[in-house]
């Protein structure tokens, strides 16, 4: 089989880990399986471009001259927010050619800006989503996922999220031994699915203001199976439910009932990759009460039944 060319577009101002994460994880594969991936890198010019943290980076060849690739990776970072319009010329023309058009965190503003994701969905950076949003109404933006795959064109979130995707590529690729050894190797999990959230609950609810709500999210994060209802939690922050569940949404972003179903989860999520527990004892634990309350809440949340999800992002066991 031909290698797959894989080809990174470069420029100033872009995040060196959104190429080199990536690469790395094709380079893996190229070791693993000798042949699978030929990597090149390009410029507007061909001249070196200086990264966000100050590395020069020398590509192979410019743009131009570039051949068109089965893997087009365009990274972020500033130079994307910001882009040279040469640079949105070639990818709007160069884009739809490669079979696999990558983004990865604001590498989705050029490919929007090429009208590339135009009536798709897609993903970038939580910081920036909403920007993207305002900017290109006719993109339909999910700032949740790790990652979105829309047809040949797939975007991901910041920075080792576009790992996560170059994983989900060498594993449709090669199978999911391979992309399992990979991730190994980089110390680095295979356990992010594409729909899995961007934050853990904590991080993607803002922290109440107030002690007393900040006291109720540690409370809850602290003890998912205890009783979690509205009116308990209400008590304990010594406000009345219905001023509590408004203080709560109003300070931190999201019901208090969405906080809860969160954390519960992620307990459960990390309980299924990290422990041989079981299920029943894990929907215990997580707050569920029974195993099938805890089925439909990963069938809804992640499409995948708990059991599925264990066998597929559980770390094998090594001697």
């Amino acid at each position: 089989m031909a290698p797959r060319t894989v080809l990174a577009v470069l420029f100033d101002g872009l995040q060196s880990l959104d190429v080199t994460g990536p690469l790395e994880v094709f380079a893996g594969a190229d070791l693993l399986s000798p042949g699978a991936y030929r990597i090149r890198t390009a410029s507007l010019d061909g001249a070196p471009v200086r990264t966000t943290s100050g590395l020069t980076l020398v590509p192979d060849e410019s743009l131009a001259g570039a051949k068109d690739p089965d893997i087009l990776l365009v990274p972020g970072g500033p130079g994307s927010l910001r882009p040279d319009p040469r640079l949105v010329d070639w990818v709007r023309e160069r884009g739809p050619r490669a079979a696999r058009l990558v983004s990865v965190c604001t590498g989705a503003a050029v490919l929007a800006g090429a009208g590339l994701l135009d009536g798709r969905r897609a993903t970038t950076h939580w910081a920036y989503c909403d920007r993207l949003a305002r900017e290109h109404p006719a993109v339909e933006i999910d700032p949740d996922p790790v990652y979105v795959r829309d047809g040949h064109i797939s975007t991901s979130a910041g920075v080792t999220a576009g790992i996560d995707l170059a994983l989900a590529l060498v594993e449709e690729d090669l199978g999911r031994d391979a992309a399992l050894t990979i991730a190994r190797h980089l110390v680095v999990f295979l356990r992010r699915p594409g729909n899995q959230a961007q934050f853990s609950a904590q991080l993607a609810a803002q922290t109440a203001q107030r002690e007393p709500l900040r006291d109720v999210q540690r409370w809850i994060t602290d003890h998912p199976d205890a009783d979690l209802s509205v009116d308990t939690l209400a008590d304990r922050a010594r406000l009345s439910p219905r001023h509590f569940a408004r203080a709560f949404r109003a300070e931190t972003g999201m019901t208090p009932g969405r906080y809860v179903d969160r954390v519960r989860l992620e307990h459960a999520r990390r309980l299924l990759e990290d422990t041989a527990d079981g299920v029943e004892e894990i929907a215990r634990t997580s707050g569920y009460g029974t195993p099938e309350a805890m089925r439909r809440a990963f069938v809804r949340t992640l499409g995948t039944p708990p059991a599925e999800y264990r066998r597929r992002f559980r770390p094998a066991t090594t001697s």
